[in-house]
């Protein structure tokens, strides 16, 4: 049985969905953030060093990292779904870029804007900055699923779910879904796969502002 440690309004919900699409069983240890400073109990360290969610617990494997957990467990126990196929390699490369890229690149102009916000006009002379990184890769992103549903594509991957987060956070921003609706039709595809539906009730609802 997979144990994931699931901290409310975190990053594990994607390995929540994960684990629904592959139909693998599961148990829940649920954490609450602080209700003042939002960061993780102290409970969590036990489990992992850093104090983090996501952490799953696999057959004596403890394993912290959301690109790493999801990657793990579509290897050990997808059976070939949720990946490109293991010969294809362009679509393999593809794969990779987008698993790593979420919470590489993706997330970092998010997370300063989520944590700038908060200090008032002393963050003004960032926001330039940050809005025009927003924009890069939103764009970016934009642009690539209007080739198609999924960001390879006709398939769906565990590279969507693991893109869905830093996309979700990103169009909470005013006008967002206008400016790009082909992100804004991405969250619709998402959120009413059934997989994606039954982490959330397992996982309780989440805010993307106290995701990170």
């Amino acid at each position: 049985m997979i144990i994931v440690h699931h901290l409310n309004h975190s990053r594990s919900q994607r390995v929540l969905w994960a684990l629904e699409e592959l139909d693998l069983p599961y148990q829940v240890v649920r954490y609450e953030r602080d209700p003042a400073t939002q960061l993780a109990p102290p409970a969590l360290k036990v489990i992992h060093r850093l104090g983090k969610s996501p952490v799953i617990e696999d057959d004596g494997l403890v394993l912290a990292e959301l690109g790493a957990i999801i990657e793990y467990l579509v290897r050990t126990h997808g059976n070939g779904r949720l990946a490109p196929p293991a010969g294809d390699r362009a679509a393999q490369a593809c794969y990779s870029h987008w698993m790593h890229y979420a919470e590489g690149s993706a997330m970092l102009p998010i997370l300063l804007r989520l944590y700038t916000s908060r200090l008032g006009d002393g963050a003004a002379p960032l926001q330039p900055r940050i809005a025009s990184e927003m924009a890069n890769h939103l764009g970016y992103m934009n642009a690539e699923l209007a080739q198609g549903p999924w960001f390879l594509g006709e398939t769906f991957t565990a590279a969507d779910i693991q893109m869905s987060f830093p996309i979700e956070t990103a169009l909470t921003a005013p006008d967002a879904a206008e400016r790009f609706p082909h992100l804004a039709d991405f969250l619709t595809r998402i959120q009413s796969r059934p997989a994606y539906r039954a982490a959330v009730e397992k996982g309780g609802p989440y805010r993307y502002d106290r995701g990170a």
